[in-house]
């Protein structure tokens, strides 16, 4: 699940911005870049998803699945708070490392397990009602379930959403492709991962935004080691993803972490020369890049969660932990 970097629009602004695409004096070219329906257009053929209403929604009243009282939770999971963000970078112990093991392994195992439910006519909630189950029958948390008042137990994103989407009751169509974000909380410490499906037959517009996506993860995670630059990060998954012609969102980051499920450091996968930082042996992080087909500025929904293209392009997004070692990286959710 990604933090949320700088993102700087408001749900107010948003509105404002879906209002004035909806309702735009080019009424008729807003309606085909905001109105669900089977397109086709320079980026594929393909539906694009809109909120159903421009009225705020406040996702704290979604009932939200139970979890039986013996499993640990993370200090948020209550109140409905989020991470405690700190100046450090935790260095993880051996016995901290062991936890991240166990907890990334169980990440991968449930998103697996989500790779197998993205079929057409299978709902969001399907999907997150099976991965919520899954999750807890192994003694865990889904580490997103009230993180910030987040109502569901995973992250469901569908073509032109970036990021966030939350789990409903539209059916999976021919031709989608969806990000599945699954985080767990086992025994303490957050693994973390997410991959884009495809749903029925995809064009092959989509197939290469997904190709292209993943590419960039395998190349960015091959850089790393003790001592390397964290913004080497960023340049390599620009530079890949420019290459190809698509854009890297530059609102959402990844992130430390761990005991907490967000923490430093902040990891841009975009390119950024102001940061110093070098990757630490102990340490534990998430790369997790966002490409675009159009441009890769988002718009929030109503939901205060949801962020779509503002062009209605497709997005897709990977996504591992990694613990830096003392002579190179491991992925911990591979």
């Amino acid at each position: 699940m990604n933090s949320i970097q700088v993102y700087s629009r408001t749900c107010k602004q948003s509105k404002k911005l879906w209002t004035k695409n909806f309702h735009t004096t080019s009424a008729s070219s807003a309606r085909r870049l905001f109105t669900p329906g089977q397109i086709m257009n320079r980026w594929g053929t393909y539906k694009r998803l809109a909120p159903a209403s421009l009225a705020n929604v406040d996702v704290r009243n979604i009932p939200r699945r139970e979890v039986p009282n013996h499993i640990l939770r993370p200090p948020y999971a209550v109140a409905g708070t989020s991470s405690k963000w700190e100046n450090i970078v935790p260095i993880n112990s051996d016995q901290d490392v062991i936890g991240m093991r166990e907890a990334g392994k169980l990440a991968k195992e449930i998103l697996t397990l989500g790779s197998t439910l993205c079929k057409p006519g299978v709902t969001t909630n399907d999907i997150d009602k099976v991965i919520h189950e899954a999750i807890i029958a192994k003694n865990a948390y889904p580490s997103p379930l009230n993180y910030s008042g987040f109502p569901k137990s995973v992250c469901t994103s569908i073509n032109n959403v970036i990021a966030h989407g939350i789990p409903d009751d539209r059916p999976l169509q021919d031709g989608d492709i969806i990000n599945v974000d699954v985080t767990v909380y086992l025994n303490g410490y957050h693994g973390d991962t997410s991959a884009t499906f495809m749903v029925g037959n995809v064009d092959e517009k989509g197939k290469a935004l997904i190709e292209c996506t993943r590419e960039t993860l395998e190349k960015s995670i091959a850089i790393c080691g003790p001592e390397v630059p964290i913004k080497e990060i960023g340049r390599v998954i620009c530079e890949h993803a420019t290459k190809h012609g698509f854009s890297v969102s530059d609102e959402l980051s990844g992130h430390g972490i761990g005991k907490e499920f967000h923490c430093r450091p902040l990891i841009l996968h975009h390119i950024d020369d102001t940061n110093d930082e070098v990757m630490i042996p102990g340490t534990t992080f998430t790369i997790e890049p966002i490409l675009c087909q159009g441009s890769a500025s988002g718009i929030m929904w109503p939901d205060k969660w949801t962020i779509s293209t503002v062009d209605g392009g497709r997005s897709a997004q990977f996504e591992h932990t990694l613990l830096v070692t003392e002579d190179g990286v491991e992925i911990l959710t591979e």
